[in-house]
């Protein structure tokens, strides 16, 4: 397993679109993006399930980030889209090896990227 690296942070204006990137490894279970602000916690984005594709989202990004994975390039995706000012954070990707586990807790991703800063202004 190679940790995951993301790309594809910046900034941009509210309202504003960014696409991050993410590697992925081969055999990994799911794969999930959190953010941080400084002095919050971790707090859960978005995730995949590898097998089934299927996807989950925090409520606070529904209906703007898109997850998303290739699996010819094992790469994931985190399309953001109406970015808002509170969208400001460092992302990180992780991935989880075990089948079957939560994808909103944290503590159930096993590899985690460096982080890529996200700046929304106004």
């Amino acid at each position: 397993q190679v940790q995951p690296v993301e790309s594809g942070g910046g900034l941009v204006q509210a309202g504003g679109s960014l696409r991050l990137s993410c590697s992925r490894s081969f055999g990994t279970a799911a794969m999930g993006w959190f953010r941080q602000v400084p002095g919050k916690e971790r707090e859960f984005v978005a995730a995949i399930q590898w097998s089934s594709g299927n996807t989950y989202y925090a409520d606070s990004v529904k209906g703007r980030f898109t997850i998303s994975g290739d699996n010819a390039k094992n790469t994931v995706y985190l399309q953001m889209n109406s970015l808002q000012r509170e969208d400001t954070a460092v992302y990180y990707c992780a991935a989880q090896i075990y089948f079957g586990r939560s994808l909103v807790e944290r503590a159930s991703y096993n590899y985690w990227g460096q982080g890529t800063q996200v700046t929304v202004s106004s």
